[in-house]
């Protein structure tokens, strides 16, 4: 097999994209959407991350001598990208991927410091302390952590598996770090699986008020894939959420050689087996979403679920609609949902209707969706709604 190509060698698409090698490094690992906060500057930190213990926040990553890393050697920002360890030695909390980074090359690791320390304009803004209350912030026991849970080593590509799969589960699981949402956790909030090999890699994960659904088994065609992260949308589905920023910030940027790597690699994962008999919904349920859709739903995804190509997504087969935890489904319900803004188009959006269903309505609205047209998932239920609602108004 021919050596997997690395990120460093695309030069005709940095040229195309009038980008470096180290922005386009940066834009596959989406640095843009977690190290900048929504009115601060570019890549200099305060986002805040919502955690069992207390918030954390972003950390300011532009060249900055007294706030940034303008200090850092390459050999410090590598050891804080593959160990999870700053420069003063203080160990890093692993809500930065660095499980996943450190399966980065050390080509792409290099161009990426070159662009963060040259590109970047420096900026002056002071970290953000976590509101983790003592003693639970001491830092020391992460190093323990580390030592069961990360696994050092840059990826290596299967010989039995093709160029064009190599090079998408390199993206995967290195720096595009997928399964830092989409992979559940375990007892210490490690990603239970960093590849393939574990059936729970990616089977979707609940994280800050979102349901990331599972990429195990997907029933979409290829070009639909490449065309979801490219755009936002296909011709069945768009996304929305913080898979929205993800094509925002990242994904629309890439290739189309590395968005099919990315489609090969996910749409060879198999689906983990389930046996679970999905409950039906009561006849009164059904009639009452019934009703429900009929006035709010129907005129812009039709009377069969079958919505607009292009525009409206399909309700039926919807990977939204048929998740597991139907957090997701909720919070658009209730919230409404906009697609993500690209390079090649403008974001259109649905309303919410938390204002005019209430939490039994939309639980029957959900519960009719999830039973219709082929859909088979669980029934929604007026308390699941409530806690969504309560969350949102925060």
């Amino acid at each position: 097999m021919k050596p997997l190509m690395m990120l460093t060698l695309l030069a005709t698409s940095v040229e195309a994209n009038a980008m470096s090698a180290g922005e386009y490094v940066a834009k596959a690992g989406d640095c843009t959407a977690c190290h900048t906060s929504p009115q601060g500057q570019t890549l200099a930190g305060g986002m805040r991350f919502a955690t069992p213990l207390g918030n954390i926040y972003a950390t300011n990553i532009t060249p900055d001598k007294t706030h940034g890393i303008g200090n850092y050697s390459f050999e410090d920002f590598d050891k804080a990208m593959r160990q999870g360890i700053a420069k003063d030695g203080h160990h890093l909390y692993p809500a930065m991927p660095y499980t996943s980074y450190a399966k980065m090359t050390p080509e792409d690791m290099r161009a990426l410091y070159d662009y963060l320390m040259t590109e970047v304009k420096p900026q002056s803004v002071e970290n953000q302390k976590s509101d983790i209350p003592w003693p639970l912030s001491m830092r020391w026991p992460l190093g323990i952590w580390n030592s069961l849970f990360l696994q050092e080593g840059v990826y290596q590509p299967q010989s039995e598996k093709g160029d064009e799969w190599n090079r998408g589960a390199y993206l995967v699981q290195g720096a595009g770090h997928c399964g830092a949402c989409h992979t559940p956790r375990g007892w210490a909030m490690q990603e239970q699986g960093m590849d393939q090999a574990e059936l729970r890699f990616l089977n979707g994960a609940e994280l800050d008020g979102w349901y990331a659904p599972s990429l195990r088994g997907l029933n979409v065609s290829k070009d639909d894939l490449v065309a979801l992260l490219k755009s936002g949308r296909s011709r069945h589905a768009a996304l929305s959420g913080p898979m929205g920023d993800v094509v925002t910030h990242s994904s629309q940027y890439l290739t189309d050689s590395d968005l099919n790597g990315i489609a090969t690699y996910l749409l060879s994962l198999e689906a983990l087996p389930n046996d679970a008999k999905v409950k039906a919904p009561t006849a009164a349920s059904m009639q009452s979403g019934a009703q429900i859709y009929a006035r709010y739903c129907s005129t812009c995804h039709n009377a069969k679920g079958e919505g607009v190509d292009y525009t409206i997504p399909r309700l039926a087969g919807n990977l939204t609609v048929n998740a597991d935890n139907p957090q997701t489904l909720i919070r658009v319900v209730l919230d409404g949902a906009q697609t993500p803004v690209t390079q090649q188009h403008m974001s259109y959006g649905m309303p919410g209707y938390g204002w005019a269903l209430d939490d039994r309505q939309a639980a029957d609205l959900m519960s009719y969706l999830r039973s219709s047209w082929g859909n088979k998932a669980e029934p929604v239920t007026a308390e699941q709604v409530g806690k969504v609602r309560k969350e949102l108004s925060k």
